[in-house]
């Protein structure tokens, strides 16, 4: 990705000539640089058509194998109808292209040595990385409310003309809907923080695919140990969140909880930032 920055040559020149900038003002300086990135846009409106596709593929699949008067009643309707809202294939997509825009944020600066005017320009370097994640996790939110929100309701449209589709309001819907949202910032600010140890891209992507795929499937939950590591997984937190019915479910030994899930997107995201800022102010640039 290719980037053009005036924002900092511009916030040099104030921090030069008058008073030190707000963070409002490193703020928005990010956030036309975030859009600078010139395939940006591209990446991430293609990703979101792309996602929606693969959810509404899935529905399409539910809608063609349900019986024109709907499903027989039973528990694991509604399950039925919010998995295929948000495939484990979206998920996998999802995830690949969060962190890779996360990388992307901070490995552009770096390779092309803009990074020194930007911390030239700022010289409280925590106030610069903190306005970068800032931009970034609000961008990755607007991207993944969108995408879940399309596809949960392009999904129940679909099934609700085999009347097996469900609501908002129904039980655990939202719970998927907003975990499901909530997964592209904690990705990105996963490779975020990855890239600003790392500085190199390739490295920084294969890092967090290591990160987010590799490391739930080393791990299980027979023993008490390895289950506290997998449910500390972003992929595991999302898809103990995703699970709605678990009539029919065989329940591991040790199995993770919904405030456990929450609590782990929670402290993926809040890790990888103190990683960023703890980075940048004891290394050199």
């Amino acid at each position: 990705m290719t980037t053009t920055v005036p924002t900092t040559t511009v916030l040099a020149a104030a921090a030069a000539d008058g008073p030190r900038p707000r963070f409002r003002d490193l703020y928005t300086a990010e956030w036309i640089r975030f859009w600078s990135l010139r395939s940006m846009p591209w990446v991430l409106g293609t990703g979101l058509l792309v996602l929606v596709a693969v959810n509404l593929n899935a529905a399409r699949h539910t809608y063609l194998n349900t019986e024109p008067g709907g499903p027989p009643p039973g528990p694991g309707i509604a399950g039925t109808a919010l998995n295929v809202s948000f495939t484990m294939a979206a998920v996998d997509l999802f995830m690949l292209l969060a962190v890779g825009v996360g990388v992307a944020v901070v490995a552009a600066e770096y390779s092309s040595g803009m990074i020194r005017t930007t911390f030239s320009a700022v010289p409280d370097r925590r106030a610069a990385v903190l306005a970068k994640a800032g931009v970034l996790a609000t961008a990755m939110l607007g991207l993944g409310t969108l995408t879940a929100g399309a596809s949960f309701w392009a999904a129940q449209a679909l099934l609700s003309r085999r009347h097996a589709g469900v609501s908002i309001t129904e039980p655990g819907a939202l719970r998927v809907v907003a975990a499901s949202a909530l997964l592209a910032p904690v990705c990105a600010l996963i490779g975020f923080g990855l890239a600003t140890l790392i500085r190199h891209a390739a490295a920084s992507v294969v890092a967090g695919v290591v990160v987010l795929f590799m490391l739930p499937a080393s791990f299980n939950e027979n023993h008490a140990w390895s289950a506290a590591i997998t449910h500390a997984m972003p992929l595991t937190a999302w898809r103990r969140l995703s699970w709605v019915d678990l009539t029919n479910v065989l329940l591991p030994p040790h199995p993770a909880t919904v405030a456990g899930s929450w609590l782990a997107f929670a402290g993926w995201a809040v890790g990888s930032v103190l990683l960023a800022v703890t980075v940048v102010r004891r290394r050199d640039v």
